[in-house]
């Protein structure tokens, strides 16, 4: 619940009241309420104003996650593919995109110009195998850059997880991360 509350927003609005607070306190010789006002107001609204400038909103789902692939999710899906889920779906602040560390450490984009912007993303099932797919509007990494990379995000988003790299249209990437954890216990089942 707190993740989707922008405090840019929050801290705006409490330090508005307040502050109003202050300058009607100050108005009817109220000196304490006059304080509160001052003192508490004027520094949330003001920080409240700095959050806002630097806020990154957080990445909306391109089609709703069904149940089923919510119970997948529950029983397959990967500590890394969580924290990914967990960190684009609220909001951030002090960064241009989200995933900029990855992404710059991964090498796509070589200047902070150039780093893919996370459009969009989506949770379903894959051959039984819980799957994250982010999308991404890259008009800068070419899809052969991303393929050249998808050993290396491999090992970066691993281990069990599986990585797909498509473009289903011009400047845009789906970066798929499926879950192995189904597969591994398939292949020994299907052993014994």
């Amino acid at each position: 619940m707190l993740r989707q509350i922008s405090l840019g927003t929050l801290g705006i609005s409490i330090g508005s009241v307040l502050t109003i607070i202050g300058f009607a306190a100050y108005a009817g010789n109220n000196a304490t309420l006059n304080l509160v006002g001052f003192f508490y107001g004027i520094p949330l609204l003001l920080g409240g104003l700095a959050l806002k400038a630097n806020e990154l909103k957080p990445v909306p789902f391109s089609q709703p996650t069904t149940p089923q692939v919510l119970t997948l999710r529950k029983e397959q899906a990967t500590s890394t593919q969580n924290q990914i889920r967990e960190d684009i779906t609220r909001y951030r602040y002090g960064q241009d995109v989200h995933l900029y560390e990855a992404l710059s450490f991964l090498g796509l984009g070589s200047t902070d110009d150039d780093i893919p912007v996370v459009t969009g993303l989506q949770e379903t099932e894959i051959d039984g195998a819980y799957a994250l797919i982010l999308e991404f509007d890259s008009p800068s990494v070419p899809i052969d850059i991303w393929q050249q990379k998808q050993e290396k995000m491999t090992s970066f988003f691993g281990p069990g997880v599986e990585v797909k790299v498509t473009q289903p249209e011009s400047e845009r990437i789906e970066l798929t991360l499926a879950s192995l954890q189904f597969k591994i216990q398939n292949s020994k089942f299907k052993n014994n």
